[in-house]
C-alpha cells in the first residue's frame, strides 16, 4: 500500500483526462481502479489489489465475505459495478469516465487528495464546502 498524502488542484480536460501529481505518479503502478465513494461525494482511485482489499473490508465485521449471504453479494456487486479500470498514460494522466464524473458532479476543476492507500478526486467547489464541516480543533480540545 502506498502512502499518498497532500492536496493538489488540477483540471479535467475535454476528453476526461486528469494529470496526476508527480509524487503520485512516482509511487503508483500504471494500472488503477476508479470508483465512486460510498457516500457519492467524490471518486476513489486505488491500485487493483488495494481496491479488492477495500471491497473485502466491508465484510470484516461479519467475519469476511460469505457467498451464500445475499446482502454480501448485493454489496459486493454494487461496489464492483461502480468501478472502472484505468491506467496512467505516458503523460502521467488517467482517464476519468464521463459517467463517473457526472455521478459525483465533477466538471473541470478538481482537487486530488492523497488518503494513504488511495487518492480521492473531488469537484473543487464541493471539496471547499466539505472543509467547513470538519473541526480538527475539536479533536484537540474535547
Amino acid at each position: 500500500m502506498v502512502d499518498l498524502i497532500g492536496e493538489y488542484h488540477h483540471k479535467v480536460d475535454a476528453k476526461g483526462r486528469l494529470s496526476l501529481p508527480a509524487k503520485f505518479r512516482k509511487d503508483l503502478s500504471k494500472d488503477l481502479v476508479v470508483t465512486v465513494d460510498p457516500q457519492e461525494n467524490c471518486l476513489y482511485v486505488f491500485e487493483p489489489d488495494d481496491f479488492n482489499l477495500w471491497v473485502q473490508s466491508f465484510f470484516e465485521e461479519d467475519g469476511g465475505f460469505n457467498s451464500r449471504n445475499q446482502q454480501h453479494i448485493a454489496i459486493r456487486r454494487e461496489l464492483k459495478s461502480r468501478a472502472v479500470d484505468t491506467e496512467i498514460d505516458g503523460s502521467g494522466r488517467i482517464n476519468v469516465p464521463a459517467n463517473l464524473r457526472r455521478w459525483v458532479e465533477i466538471d473541470k476543476d478538481v482537487v486530488i487528495i492523497g488518503n494513504t492507500g488511495y487518492f480521492e478526486i473531488w469537484d473543487a467547489k464541493r471539496r471547499e464546502s466539505t472543509k467547513k464541516t470538519v473541526d480538527l480543533a475539536s479533536l484537540l480540545f474535547s
